[in-house]
């Protein structure tokens, strides 16, 4: 292709609304547009490292006996109805109704269609194992869509589903999907683990997620060098610092005005991991009192698995239930159920004194209060792996793939059966397998960039090799120019030939943006010498080579 003939709109300036890496370059560099918040237009060179990442997709797809097939974005309500995710879901599915007053959705994921396509056509055994996927729109009215392609409303996803008759055919496509996972995202030029999830929405009892490490990422995981251990923080276990304790006797200390662990801390001279933060909160309309220690935070998340949704409570509920403000609540001679986390089994610790402005030293297990044991906080770094023991680190990543173990949650209510060997109908076992190709690409410019712009993977990049004749007047470039762009395009290399008539800093200043790894620079006095200049846009370093030996140069 010519960049005179293509439409590529860099920019100098920096979009004063982007903040992530990603979002700011693919602006500069004219891969996309925004048309509204979360809504984007990917412009040619966008499109170019989409189609080569859908390419890879495929490829690894069909290795493992994936078949591809499209399904409608728009969808009936009532096959979302029968699996009870039309009430389930809140505002974040657009919902509408078609002229006939019929409800409708725009598919934010397909588990359902799916289901309701095998329900119909799988009857028997030997019809198993299916596995279908498609590169597919899919719509989410993200109430805070930001950093880019990375949180949007409307996106691309490749998801498979897969079809089993056994716990043990789930199992294998499982793991090949994971194998295959795994070759997509190296083969794509990104760093990146496989984590321990919570299936959240999707339902299942197992769930992985791929994310690769980068500050823009809105998850964090943690991560053990020692034994490999790594999961989301959402369900990450570990072990808190180790405390020598002291052996106080019961005490009540008068703490004037301190309501915070941090702030009674610092007034008593003892370090937050000494306190007991008692944190109490709504559960179905039943109060629970939540137990940390006082240097580690609750996991709403873990809490609500125990007891359901929850909230916390208002300051008026506080004082209503436990006849205490805020800041002062302890967990001694409380009737509401308590919940501890299992680090407070041991020690003796600070926490409210259930009177105003005081809190109690000396609190032990079982003598003052009784609590359900759960691990109910928040892992971070400088915990210990519960696995190993080893120091945990915590990593900002961007989520870029996911698989779940559905079991039967889908097709036990969409009626999607077989008859077994035995002529007994019984449930398909499901698993499903999700990867954004949007969040590949900016995954790949977040882990590979520079002052300059950005440094495409190879295997991902627009094109394999710009060609970069500096004088366009010239009449000895310009044909050396176009005779070696015919010879790469033969080669099979994907060729950008930067033929405007523009000064040569402009030219460097677009190459380096746009980053394609290979540049092929023509400058007149190297002509001369019958050379050309090959950089590498990684390295920066650059070869001379003869003109006549160019096209045989490992690009």
């Amino acid at each position: 292709m010519r960049f005179s003939k293509m439409f590529i709109p860099t920019l100098r300036e920096v979009p004063a609304d982007a903040e992530a890496v990603s979002h700011k370059l693919m602006l500069r560099a004219g891969f996309v547009r925004q048309l509204a918040a979360g809504l984007y237009i990917f412009l040619p060179l966008g499109w170019r490292v989409l189609d080569k990442i859908n390419a890879v997709l495929k490829e690894e797809m069909e290795a493992i006996g994936s078949q591809e097939i499209s399904m409608p974005i728009l969808h009936p309500a009532e096959v979302w109805q029968q699996t009870g995710r039309w009430d389930a879901i809140g505002d974040e599915m657009f919902r509408l109704k078609d002229r006939t007053g019929r409800d409708m959705c725009l598919g934010m994921t397909h588990e359902e269609i799916m289901t309701w396509l095998a329900s119909r056509e799988i009857r028997s055994y030997r019809d198993l194992p299916q596995v279908w996927y498609q590169i597919q729109t899919k719509l989410r009215d993200e109430a805070r869509p930001k950093s880019g392609v990375l949180r949007t409303r409307e996106f691309i996803m490749k998801d498979s589903y897969s079809f089993d008759a056994t716990e043990e055919g789930l199992e294998k496509n499982y793991q090949l999907h994971a194998s295959a996972y795994h070759k997509i995202f190296k083969r794509c030029g990104l760093k990146f683990y496989q984590v321990e999830s919570d299936p959240g929405m999707m339902g299942g009892a197992v769930s992985h997620e791929f994310m690769a490490p980068s500050p823009a990422g809105e998850d964090e995981v943690a991560l053990c060098d020692k034994c490999g251990y790594s999961a989301n923080v959402e369900l990450a276990l570990s072990i808190p610092s180790d405390i020598k304790f002291e052996d106080w006797q019961p005490e009540e200390v008068h703490t004037p005005e301190k309501r915070t662990v941090q702030e009674v801390s610092n007034f008593l001279k003892l370090s937050p991991s000494y306190f007991i933060k008692s944190i109490l909160v709504i559960a179905e309309n039943i109060p629970v009192l939540a137990l940390v220690r006082g240097d580690q935070e609750l996991h709403e998340k873990k809490l609500a698995k125990i007891i359901g949704n929850l909230r916390p409570a208002q300051k008026t509920e506080v004082r209503e239930i436990l006849g205490v403000e805020a800041g002062f609540i302890g967990p001694m001679n409380q009737k509401i159920r308590i919940i501890a986390d299992s680090c407070l089994r041991e020690g003796v610790y600070v926490s409210g004194a259930n009177k105003q402005h005081y809190h109690m030293k000396g609190i032990r297990l079982g003598k003052d209060f009784t609590a359900e044991w759960h691990d109910i906080h928040l892992a971070k770094s400088g915990d210990k792996c519960a696995k190993c023991g080893e120091e945990l680190k915590i990593e900002r990543c961007i989520e870029i793939g996911n698989i779940f173990k559905l079991g039967t949650k889908y097709s036990t209510p969409l009626k999607a059966v077989f008859l077994d060997e035995n002529g007994q109908e019984k449930p398909i076992i499901m698993g499903s397998y999700g990867i954004g190709p949007a969040r590949i690409a900016a995954a790949a410019i977040e882990q590979s960039n520079d002052k300059d712009g950005i440094i495409w993977p190879k295997s991902i990049a627009p094109f394999d090799v710009e060609i970069l004749p500096l004088n366009m007047k010239d009449e000895k470039t310009v044909e050396i120019a176009e005779k070696l762009y015919k010879e790469l395009k033969e080669k099979g290399l994907a060729v950008l030939m930067d033929d405007r008539d523009e000064r040569a800093g402009v030219k460097f200043k677009d190459a380096d943006l746009i980053g394609i790894p290979t540049q092929i620079i023509l400058g007149e006095k190297n002509l001369k010498e019958g050379l050309v200049e090959i950089k590498d846009r990684k390295t920066k370093e650059a070869v001379k080579v003869k003109v006549e030996e160019a096209r045989f140069f490992n690009l």
